[in-house]
């Protein structure tokens, strides 16, 4: 005979009974990723126990506590960032991920894009559940270089990077300083200190110049390194942008 629905409980309420605690403290418990059922991790707010279910609440590490995590991740072209956690898959994670942060299912939720990147262009992506984090990479930009390269759907023509370097201002707003340079006749180099939807695709084309493809290769100190396409990393606790 299987157990019914109306025998289950809440995990909160057997862990907060096993830890002498209360709900909330449970529930942190449970997104720490401290409690098992079964000799199994579950992380997930809102699960249920059967009443012959083993339940085990691990020792918490000292000053352990619910931390706001970076990912960055390689986006393709195209892709959308407008679900970030749809992004953070544990199978794209990188093998090569030095951070030490054992993957959450809560490290998918309230993910925000910091550090405006088009639909259209690939290349370093910023996903944070760290609120200054993304206000500093998205109305501080200007203190971060970004760095691009565009290949060209055609050889660059001469005279064509004076006039890329030429453009002052668009829609009638100046533009913050910015430099693009020749890495070879069908790909440049820009570095930018400025964000805005479209921004990198316009410059190049108001000097007649026209991208096939467009990838951001680094935010500030960080780089994309080797970085699958599609995969994602931890941003570790050492690194800065």
């Amino acid at each position: 005979m299987t157990d019914s629905p109306s025998t289950e409980i809440r995990l909160s309420k057997r862990v907060s009974e096993l830890a002498g605690c209360s709900r909330r403290e449970a529930d942190e418990l449970i997104e720490l990723g401290l409690v098992k059922v079964d000799d199994a991790v579950v992380d997930v707010l809102g699960s249920r126990v059967r009443p012959g279910q083993r339940v085990e609440v691990l020792p918490r590490p000292g000053g352990a506590r619910l931390e706001r995590v970076t990912l960055l991740l390689n986006k393709p072209a195209g892709g959308e960032l407008a679900e970030p956690g749809l992004w953070a898959l544990p199978a794209r994670r990188d093998a090569r991920d030095k951070s030490g942060v054992v993957f959450l299912r809560r490290h998918q939720q309230h993910l925000v894009q910091a550090g405006w990147l088009d639909d259209e262009a690939g290349g370093l992506a910023v996903l944070t559940q760290d609120e200054k984090l993304a206000r500093q990479l998205g109305k501080h930009a200007a203190d971060y270089e970004q760095e691009y390269l565009l290949a060209l759907a055609a050889p660059l023509p001469d005279g064509a990077l004076a006039a890329l370097n030429a453009t002052r201002e668009l829609d009638g707003k100046a533009l913050a300083a910015f430099r693009f340079s020749r890495q070879s006749d069908r790909q440049l180099r820009l570095v930018l200190r400025e964000n805005r939807a479209g921004l990198v695709r316009r410059l190049a084309e108001a000097a007649g110049v026209e991208p096939v493809a467009i990838r951001r290769i680094r935010i500030g100190r960080l780089a994309l390194g080797e970085l699958a396409e599609g995969c994602w990393r931890y941003l570790c606790a050492y690194e800065r942008f």
